[in-house]
């Protein structure tokens, strides 16, 4: 087996690709060699801001060969009556570049067909590895892409050098308008190069302590936190560490050279989120924390520079930072003198979403619904967040968060306790923007998810009305995102809410708009909506496909009581059982299903009943209905699914034994009847007819 080494030498690529461009390297590659049929173990990755690394330790020297047997036209338009090849047959011999006398007759189910055997494969892995390598490169997917040798050819940052090696062997192909060689650049300053590689297995090491690079960036995090921490504990502090700007810093740099940096105590007089926010948005840089959780006067960053005056690399980093927060502490001086009630007259000029008017009114509309929402589960909150609804928006105009956009929600929250708001409400402002993504937390506070529903279903009623729903390929309201926010909100604080009913609400705190789809239409689709992006969130989870159908099927109304639910029904999926479960009680469903245009009530006549079967599954469901109501009203579903062993056996018999769809119309619907009082408390756990086994 060799080794083979890819190498995309570029100028400086975003830290935000990166990630993405190793995993879909690593999984194209995979496919790619896998379909080619060429043998290779695990396919590797690596990147830093200027190069892209593939690595695939073990790849076979040639194609897998294999027989196969290709099939021409019929005998009778390829075979003259003499047997003698047509211009057909002689067509097909040639196609597949092979003496006619290799072809042979073969009988098949549709008749006689020339055909003949094929060996294919056995390809150099060279030849193969520069095909892919081409290919892959040109469809590789990037956020934007640039071009600077015509538009013939794009990527994400103008390509310098491909070094490709096969062992030795240098693999051919040609990307960007350069030629795949041996020779590798390292870090610009520290190791530049060029620099050549003789064999794959040198790659790592010839880039490592020639060129100064550190190919992965789990490596670059740990020497980041590493050297962070021991420069920390030498001031006695300890890092503020951000795992997503830890990230971004990793693929910011080649080698990491940590060091600390010093501002002046003054600006501790700005809240803690300010000086982070500063730090570490404009300058990618750590704040410190002193043994008592407060934060010092000193940051920490990471240079791609292992420079020869420190001093002076440290002193233009404190330059820039004291720049920026000196903006910051005018910003909160200026804020700090400044009204609710100002900023709230500036909202009226500022446009929310075109035909849904401005960020006052949907200021107004937060204030109307919010003390709906507390009324469902804290009814002692409403006043508070009908206060906090009304000031959700203002500190969208101040100018910390005109400048500091991140802080939207932060500072509110701050600014009310500064002006004398309540915590509560102070609370609700600082968490209203929560979860603002997958990986980030639901609000912790009660006032805080509250404001959160009622700000995202606001956005959703409003952009469905208008009929902006999100597409396969774009949703620029972020609409998804703010579905699944109400989705982990509710089922993080165990809300047991009318999903329909918050939504109905929310859209009649909505006057003067001129709606695309009639409210009815748009809840439908909103529902609907809702109910895809759940399926979605438990999918992630592991949960099958199958169980979430069956029960979404039966409604997603109470998400809370949705995922309870489904649990059950997982729950039910691990029991020995199961299959025999489901097939028996998906009989009775399916029944029940084709007889839609019957008027069953779920009157039972049991001086109908024809066979004992009949009797012995009438008097189970009657012993087991009281148990059932109360469970049901409890939402202990598994225990109601247990329950279904104690019917199981008298269903099966009654198949067993009874004729359902008999002649006599009287038995006939009273044997319905009696299937749908066994399905009807089912139903209210899962549509069992959508489950598969």
């Amino acid at each position: 087996m060799a080794h083979f080494i890819l190498e995309i030498g570029v100028e400086e690529m975003p830290a935000r690709f990166l990630a993405a461009l190793d995993q879909e390297l690593a999984e194209r590659f995979s496919a790619a060699l896998q379909e080619a049929g060429l043998e290779a173990g695990p396919v590797h990755t690596a990147s830093t801001p200027r190069r892209l690394v593939v690595d695939i330790p073990a790849v076979a020297a040639l194609q897998k060969k294999e027989e196969i047997v290709v099939s021409g036209p019929p005998v009778r338009i390829a075979l003259d009556s003499e047997g003698k090849p047509t211009k057909a047959g002689l067509g097909f011999a040639a196609s597949q570049g092979v003496p006619f006398d290799q072809v042979y007759v073969e009988q098949t189910e549709k008749g006689e067909y020339l055909a003949l055997k094929k060996t294919v494969g056995g390809r150099a892995a060279a030849e193969i590895l520069g095909e892919t390598c081409r290919q892959i490169l040109g469809a590789l997917s990037f956020p934007k892409k640039m071009q600077w040798i015509g538009k013939d050819c794009t990527f994400g940052r103008p390509v310098r050098w491909i070094l490709a090696l096969l062992d030795t062997e240098i693999v051919p192909f040609a990307f960007a308008g350069l030629q795949a060689g041996n020779q590798t650049c390292g870090h610009r300053v520290l190791g530049p190069g060029p620099f050549t590689v003789p064999h794959a297995d040198a790659y790592a090491e010839t880039v490592r302590t020639q060129g100064h690079v550190l190919l992965q960036a789990t490596e670059r995090k740990a020497v980041i936190r590493t050297q962070g921490e021991k420069l920390a504990a030498e001031i006695g502090a300890s890092v503020e560490w951000s795992d997503a700007l830890l990230n971004q810093v990793a693929n910011l740099v080649e080698t990491p050279c940590p060091i600390l940096g010093k501002f002046d105590e003054k600006f501790l007089a700005l809240p803690d989120a300010v000086l982070l926010t500063s730090m570490e948005t404009h300058q990618k840089s750590f704040g410190l924390r002193s043994p008592d959780g407060a934060l010092l006067p000193w940051f920490l960053t990471a240079t791609n520079i292992i420079s020869r005056e420190p001093a002076l690399v440290r002193k233009g980093w404190e330059r820039v930072l004291r720049a920026r927060l000196e903006d910051a502490r005018f910003f909160w001086e200026a804020d700090s003198a400044a009204h609710f009630d100002t900023w709230l007259d500036k909202l009226n000029r500022v446009i929310f979403i075109g035909p849904l008017g401005t960020m006052g009114d949907k200021s107004r509309r937060l204030a109307a619904m919010a003390p709906y929402f507390a009324q469902q589960v804290a009814p002692e909150l409403a006043s508070e967040l009908e206060r906090a609804g009304h000031l959700a928006k203002a500190d969208l105009v101040s100018e910390m968060v005109y400048e500091f956009d991140d802080l939207q929600g932060i500072m509110g929250g701050i600014y009310a306790r500064q002006k004398g708001e309540s915590e509560t409400v102070a609370q609700a402002l600082a968490e209203q923007y929560l979860p603002a993504g997958a990986d980030s937390p639901v609000p912790s506070s009660l006032p805080g998810a509250l404001l959160s529903l009622a700000d995202k279903l606001d956005n959703l009623v409003g952009c469905f009305g208008l009929g902006m729903m999100p597409t396969g390929t774009a949703d620029p309201y972020a609409l998804r995102r703010n579905a699944l926010g109400v989705i982990r909100i509710i089922l993080d604080h165990g809300f047991h809410l009318s999903l329909r009913a918050l939504l109905q609400e929310a859209q009649g705190s909505y006057s003067g708009v001129q709606w695309k789809l009639a409210p009815a239409e748009a809840l439908d689709t909103l529902l609907d909506f809702f109910a895809h992006r759940l399926r979605a969130f438990w999918s992630a989870q592991g949960v099958e496909t199958v169980i979430l159908d069956a029960a979404l099927a039966v409604g997603c109304d109470d998400i809370t009581d949705t995922w309870a639910r489904v649990q059950a029904l997982v729950a039910l999926s691990q029991e020995a059982d199961f299959e025999a479960s489901v097939l028996t009680f998906k009989r009775v469903a399916n029944i029940i299903r084709k007889q839609a245009d019957a008027s069953l009530t779920g009157q039972v006549d049991a001086r109908l009943f024809e066979h004992e079967a009949e009797r012995a599954l009438w008097a189970v469901v009657t012993t087991v209905e009281p148990e059932w109501a109360s469970l049901a009203a409890a939402r202990k579903y598994p225990a109601m699914l247990a329950m279904l062993q104690r019917l199981k056996p008298a269903v099966d018999s009654f198949f067993d034994q009874v004729m359902v769809m008999c002649d006599d119309q009287a038995v006939r619907a009273n044997r319905l009847n009696l299937l749908l009082r066994v399905l009807t408390p089912l139903s209210q756990v899962a549509d069992f007819g959508k489950l598969q086994v």
